[in-house]
């Protein structure tokens, strides 16, 4: 899959790492400046580079979309398959686009602009500010954090994914969410060994168990409210049966056959603006088409197409999204 070493690309790098026990170990970003803090919060400065592929992309875009800020910060879409050459541009791909700031052919080449002696992994979402021409960050939680609280001025919409009174729960929910499902169905399909994938997938299930629980008698992670760790947890949850389940061998259940968690991921895809950041297409040839490891014909599935805009039934519970969101 390559990486950046010293501003050069290497295809013959190992992208994933693995312990002594085989346990899939995710490297961390390298890019951690704030808008807001580092960089002054500016309608138009700053362009996202995602894939709707990657569910960690696909959380900034969702923030991007329920607040309004379409106008606000540009967008940049990879093609969806990754090969040994990384994430590429490829607008003849229906839903991918060029490169709109520097007509790069490789999203590596966007890094290189960034820090011509860059070495690590060249990933998505990227938030790029335009005037300094740089990278900010590349951290998924951090950017969807700065997007719901730096951008509200330019924000078309009245929407707080991080309202006071519920930040302690939505931290410590993004982080418990994190390890077992988030990253957990990538523990179990990158594992390096049966005791490192047994692991991984009993921890998925487990905290699926739980949150189904959990939503039996709330309609939020956090209670009656919409937050960002709703965000963190639907990417998860739109891509698990169509590809997770099988791809990544999490195969003990559905979320379709989950009692509370699947007229949740319902009824946040049927949110307004939702839908339109999700593109099932994408997902499946990114996943079956670019990890050759795991799947050496590349064949992609056809199924099984989980009806996501099938009646949820959860609108006796508490709560409902922000009245900017009702229609």
């Amino acid at each position: 899959m390559g990486r950046m070493l010293d501003g050069e690309w290497h295809t013959d790098e190992e992208m994933l790492e693995h312990d002594d026990n085989g346990e899939f170990e995710r490297e961390e970003t390298s890019f951690r400046d704030w808008v807001g803090e580092d960089y002054p919060a500016e309608s138009g400065r700053y362009h996202l580079y995602v894939s709707y592929a990657c569910p960690w992309a696909h959380r900034t875009l969702l923030v991007r979309a329920l607040k309004g800020l379409e106008d606000a910060i540009s967008v940049s879409v990879v093609d969806p398959v990754r090969y040994d050459q990384g994430w590429e541009f490829d607008p003849d791909v229906p839903g991918s686009t060029p490169d709109h700031l520097y007509g790069s052919e490789y999203l590596r080449e966007v890094y290189a602009e960034a820090d011509p002696d860059y070495s690590g992994r060249v990933t998505v979402p990227v938030l790029f500010d335009t005037e300094e021409e740089t990278i900010v960050n590349n951290e998924s939680e951090e950017i969807m954090r700065m997007l719901d609280g730096a951008f509200d001025e330019f924000a078309a919409r009245d929407v707080d994914l991080y309202p006071e009174g519920y930040r302690d729960e939505v931290d410590r929910l993004i982080e418990d969410i994190y390890d077992p499902i988030n990253n957990g169905v990538y523990r179990a399909g990158f594992a390096d060994s049966q005791r490192a994938y047994d692991n991984a997938v009993n921890d998925v299930f487990e905290a699926l168990s739980h949150y189904d629980d959990v939503l039996a008698d709330q309609r939020y992670l956090a209670g009656d409210r919409l937050t960002l760790a709703d965000v963190a947890m639907f990417t998860t949850l739109y891509r698990f049966d169509e590809v997770y389940h099988t791809h990544f061998k999490c195969n003990r259940r559905h979320v379709a056959d989950y009692d509370n968690l699947w007229p949740y991921l319902r009824e946040l895809y049927q949110l307004p603006e939702v839908a339109a950041t999700c593109h099932m297409d994408h997902v499946k040839n990114h996943y079956y088409r670019s990890h050759g490891h795991l799947n050496p014909k590349r064949i992609v599935p056809t199924g099984p197409n989980p009806d996501f805009v099938a009646s949820h039934g959860r609108g006796d519970l508490p709560g409902g999204p922000p009245e900017a969101l009702r229609d």
